[in-house]
C-alpha cells in the first residue's frame, strides 16, 4: 500500500507540476498573443503615419510641380509676347522702308519722265536746227 501511496503522490505532483506548466504555458501564450497584438497595433499606427507623410510628401510635391510649370507657362509666354512685339516692330520698320522705296520711285519715275519729256524736246528742237540749216 505504501506504493500505491507513493505512486499516487508521484502522479499528484506530476499533476499538480503539469497543472503549472498548462499555466505558465496559458501566461505565456496570453503575453505572447498581448505583444503580437500591441506589435500590430504599432505596426499599424506606423503604417498609416507613414502614408500620411508619403501623401503630403507627394501633394507638396504636385503643387511645387505645378508652381513650376506656371513659372516655366508665365516666361514662355512674356517671351512670346516679347518676340510678337519685335515681329510687329520690324514688320513696321520693313513697311516704312517699302513705303520710302515707293515714294524714291514714284520721284525717280517723274523725274524720268521729265527728264524724257525734256529729252525728246531737245531732240525736236535738234531735228528742226538741222533742217533749217
Amino acid at each position: 500500500m505504501e506504493e500505491k501511496t507513493i505512486i499516487q503522490a508521484v502522479l499528484q505532483a506530476l499533476e499538480q507540476h503539469s497543472d503549472k506548466i498548462s499555466s505558465k504555458m496559458q501566461e505565456m501564450e496570453q503575453r505572447l498573443h498581448h505583444e503580437m497584438q500591441t506589435m500590430e497595433q504599432r505596426l499599424h499606427h506606423e503604417m498609416q503615419t507613414m502614408e500620411q507623410r508619403l501623401r503630403s510628401e507627394m501633394q507638396e510635391m504636385g503643387q511645387q510641380l505645378r508652381a513650376e510649370i506656371r513659372a516655366v507657362e508665365t516666361r514662355l509666354e512674356a517671351k512670346i509676347d516679347s518676340l510678337r512685339e519685335e515681329m510687329q516692330q520690324m514688320n513696321r520698320q520693313l513697311n516704312e522702308r517699302i513705303d520710302h522705296l515707293e515714294e524714291e520711285l514714284t520721284d525717280t519715275q517723274a523725274s524720268v519722265e521729265v527728264l524724257t519729256t525734256k529729252v525728246l524736246h531737245h531732240d525736236r528742237k535738234l531735228r528742226q536746227l538741222t533742217k533749217q540749216a
